[in-house]
């Protein structure tokens, strides 16, 4: 509540200058945002905040999602729960190693021994350094504290109500520890394990890539007719983008009812150049539309050759290496001297260049018909690679996921079905996601700075792999096969016949983000925390990674505790370039924040991103950041101006009927902007609570302001003062969780503590001091009109208290103005005779504000002229307030 005003709290010339840097450090020091975790879980509300990649510099994509989540935060703080809103850092994983590489000009070497005394060269070349696989973690290590620092400067910069006491690293001691405790029980329960199969694979980076990770970009390609030799003396023809997978051949397909080649089924061709014996078999999936409606299966050129190669069970004939490059030696089945020879001109060789090498050997074995027919389609890639991804056999790891179990996938769609979607459409990207499952997680990768697989393996006398894996104790976690030694062996033992190896695989990035509930609950080393914060309330998120991370950490809760990891899932949109693309850094069209920042303010930031629906995708404007600074600066002088006329005494009573409009009115917004934040639309929320800020200032504060100067009487000015007094504190309250910095200067000036602390207003408050029943029924935009007939029921004129009072006080004054603007007159110019025209019921209501509308427009006189037949006697049994008031003004 309001404490008595002293007018030194304000400055002489508010500015919003430097109030981040002085709130931030305050709010800092008074621990305002600390999260008391002696709370019961039914008073914590917990956000699972997306940790942002620490690979560089944030982009104002960040700045506009998380400005949404924290405006909920402050506003689930200020309705008393106990936030629990912890920061992350993903410095886990390919975008740390790349920054890494460019940073210090270095490059991993696993092979190198590790050097305690190495220092990155001061200017690095185009050569990168290699560098031992420890040495390279520690240059890891190190680039990523200072980005972290980078960080959060910007996020306190822009205010976020972060409790900077709960900060993790998803490559920290616990969040190693918690990832490897997830993998080893998934493990003991049988939903992880290892197999070796065909792996979608970056030669770029050399790693396995998972089903999540992929994107179709377009890319030229054309259409090779290769001829091959039937049995019969006949010659067949197909049609294939991938000509240098001939060798890889293992047979060819066409679908089961495609009348041209009924009776080529069960028998043989020969594979030109390579003159190899494959089978003609019959799939559904050979598409008779598609090239010759034959097609040449190699092991592998795409997914749907792994399809063929399972499903017909097929021989296995790799030529491609993890590089990207051809083997050295022929696959299985290429024994011929011809056969050899030709491989050996692809052998070692690109992509690229075996596809023009066996273009030549097409043509030389007059097996090539016609010239290659150029296209462009889709091509799969890594989200991350810049080249096309290829298919190789490798042993991985794996997470069962719904892909081929159904019991699995149904119980996942049901998770998905459980879970509050703001805004809900977003739902049915989930739903699409795990119907489209084709496969299980693959979580291995074959990179350096991960969360370590980690299992060890014995060898046995030829130094091959034996046995189950060799599974440390849960209290050694986390460890690091590479460098550690397993219970039982000494380090002498380490890839040695009889001895061990270590398991030389990370875990996908994914594996430890989809456990950040977990990670930043306190999961498995502090049970207490874990007790108070989880299930969480709330995983704010973009829509891109719904597929990914949003479905992950539904899946390791369900497997690991049996239910969703929070309650809702607010998405937001991306930022839009002016050509409506989305900004991202590959595409280099990104805006880094901390200039605009500078520029329009923090509040000015928050503003334009705060007024983005959740869900939907938004332009990056400059122009809505200025018109948030022009609400921010308004803040400040409306708040000095309120001020300046004396400020009410907390228990002050509201007499005035405009005065008790105001409260009426105000007891509506709160109750749409509380339902509307309780609803995650926190732009609605912020429309309308601003819309009343701008009629508060527009029009109340020039309808009352003489006399709450005292120019009607001190008890007309007592309920003004009373009025403006629980009007500005509603509204900086109300105002808080989007403009954090100017409502927290304002409310500093008047009372005690921070606004950010101060209770969310209640509408019953303010409908008990503008002498209205309470109720509990209608809410929101429902609310105003309920208040009229809530009077008119207690036998009181249903003027008293109508928030529409202060409309019609609006109108009036505006059409005053209106035309003292039109006749170039001052706003203080004297009106002769001000003309209203209209039904009985309205002009009656409208008496009861007229002293404030003559005062604010210097009216010398009112005349009223209700329209004839327009009354409360009417048939229809009206009040006759809702018909349309004509005002004429006389200067």
């Amino acid at each position: 509540m309001t404490t008595p005003f002293s007018p030194s709290g304000a400055p002489d010339k508010p500015t919003l200058d430097g109030l981040e840097a002085k709130w931030a450090g305050r709010w800092d020091e008074q621990g305002v945002y600390a999260f008391d975790r002696t709370a019961e879980r039914e008073q914590v509300f917990s956000i699972d905040t997306p940790p942002p990649t620490v690979s560089g510099s944030l982009h104002v994509g960040h700045v506009f999602s998380y400005t949404h989540t924290d405006a909920i935060a402050r506003f689930q703080r200020m309705r008393g729960r106990s936030v629990f809103y912890p920061m992350g850092w993903d410095d886990n994983g390919l975008p740390t190693e790349r920054r890494v590489q460019n940073y210090f000009g270095v490059r991993c070497e696993p092979s190198l021994p590790y050097d305690p005394d190495f220092t990155p060269p001061e200017n690095p070349g185009k050569q990168q350094l290699p560098v031992s696989r420890q040495n390279f973690i520690e240059l890891c290590e190190q680039l990523t504290i200072e980005d972290e620092q980078v960080f959060e400067s910007l996020w306190r910069r822009l205010g976020l109500s972060v409790d900077w006491q709960h900060t993790y690293q998803t490559i920290s001691h616990r969040a190693r520890a918690v990832s490897q405790s997830a993998f080893l029980r998934n493990l003991e329960r049988g939903e992880a394990y290892r197999s070796e199969a065909p792996t979608l694979w970056d030669v770029t980076f050399r790693t396995a890539v998972a089903q999540a990770e992929l994107e179709d970009r377009e890319r030229p390609s054309a259409y090779h007719h290769l001829l091959f030799d039937g049995a019969d003396g006949q010659r067949r023809e197909i049609a294939t983008t991938r000509p240098e997978l001939l060798p890889a051949c293992v047979a060819l397909v066409a679908h089961p009812e495609d009348a041209r080649y009924q009776g080529l089924f069960g028998s043989t061709v020969r594979t030109p150049v390579f003159g190899v014996e494959v089978p003609v078999l019959a799939h559904r999936l050979a598409d008779p539309e598609k090239g010759t409606g034959l097609v040449m299966v190699c092991t592998f050129g795409d997914t749907t050759d792994v399809v063929w190669w399972r499903e017909l069970d097929l021989a296995t004939r790799s030529v491609l290496g993890r590089d990207g490059r051809f083997l050295a030696e022929p696959p299985a089945g290429l024994d011929s001297p011809a056969a050899s020879a030709a491989y050996a001109r692809l052998a070692g060789a690109t992509v690229h260049t075996a596809r023009e090498r066996m273009v030549e050997l097409l043509r030389e074995a007059d097996a090539l018909v016609g010239e290659p027919r150029p296209f462009n389609h889709l091509v799969k890639f890594y989200e991350k690679g810049d080249k096309p991804l290829e298919i190789v056999t490798s042993r991985q790891w794996y997470l069962r996921n719904g892909g081929r179990d159904e019991a699995l996938r149904e119980k996942l769609l049901n998770r998905g079905k459980e879970l509050a979607w703001h805004p809900d459409h977003m739902r049915h990207r989930y739903q699409a996601w795990v119907e489209g499952l084709n496969g299980d997680w693959l979580i291995s990768r074959q990179r350096f700075f991960g969360v370590p697989v980690p299992l060890w393996y014995r060898l046995d006398a030829a130094g091959e792999v034996v046995g189950e894996p060799i599974v440390p104790d849960g209290s050694a976690l986390p460890v690091d096969p590479s460098s550690q030694v397993p219970p039982g062996f000494t380090a002498e033992q380490r890839d040695v016949p009889g001895g061990f190896t270590g398991d030389p695989d990370v875990m996908d990035t994914w594996a430890t983000s989809s456990l950040t509930p977990q990670i930043a609950g306190g999961w498995s080393f502090d049970d207490d925390l874990f007790g108070r914060v989880f299930p969480m309330d709330l995983r704010p998120q973009a829509h891109e990674i719904i597929r990914t991370w949003l479905f992950s950490s539904v899946l390791r809760a369900d497997l690991e505790h049996g239910e969703l990891p929070w309650r809702h899932a607010s998405i937001s949109g991306w930022i839009l370039d002016p050509d409506r693309k989305k900004m991202s850094k590959s595409k280099g069209n990104v805006v880094t924040p901390l200039d605009l920042l500078e520029q329009h303010g923090s509040d000015a930031v928050r503003y334009w991103a705060a007024t983005a629906r959740p869900g939907t995708d938004t332009a990056f404007e400059v122009g809505q950041m200025k018109i948030g600074r022009r609400l921010a600066i308004k803040i400040l002088n409306a708040s000095k101006f309120v001020l300046g006329l004396g400020a009410g005494a907390p228990d002050a009573v509201v007499t005035e009927p405009l005065d008790r409009a105001l409260l009426a009115h105000l007891a509506g917004v709160v109750e749409e902007a509380t339902g509307q934040l309780e609803g995650y639309d926190y732009a609605r929320a912020l429309e309308c609570v601003e819309r009343c800020f701008w009629a508060f200032c527009d029009d109340y504060l020039e309808l009352v302001k003489d006399r709450a100067y005292g120019e009607g009487g001190e008890a007309a000015a007592a309920s003004a003062r009373a009025a403006l007094s629980r009007a500005l504190s509603v509204l900086l309250r109300l105002l808080a969780p989007f403009l954090p910095f100017a409502t927290e200067e304002a409310w500093s000036w008047w009372q005690d503590g921070s606004v950010h602390r101060a209770a969310w207003p209640r509408a019953e408050e303010l409908r008990a001091a503008a002498g209205l029943p309470a109720r509990a029924e209608a809410t929101g935009a429902d609310a105003a009109g309920a208040d009229a007939a809530a009077a008119e029921a207690d036998g009181r004129p249903a003027a008293i208290g109508d928030p529409r009072l202060l409309e019609l006080a609006a109108e009036a004054i505006t059409a005053v103005r209106r035309a003292k603007s039109a006749a170039q007159l001052s706003m203080r110019a004297e009106v002769a005779r001000l003309v209203v025209r209209g039904p009985a019921g309205t002009l009656a209501a409208l008496a009861r504000v007229l002293p404030d509308v003559r005062a604010a427009g210097r009216v010398l006189e009112v005349v009223q002229e209700p329209v004839p037949g327009a009354g409360p006697d009417e048939a229809d049994g009206t009040d006759g307030t809702d018909g349309t008031v004509e005002y004429r003004v006389e200067l």
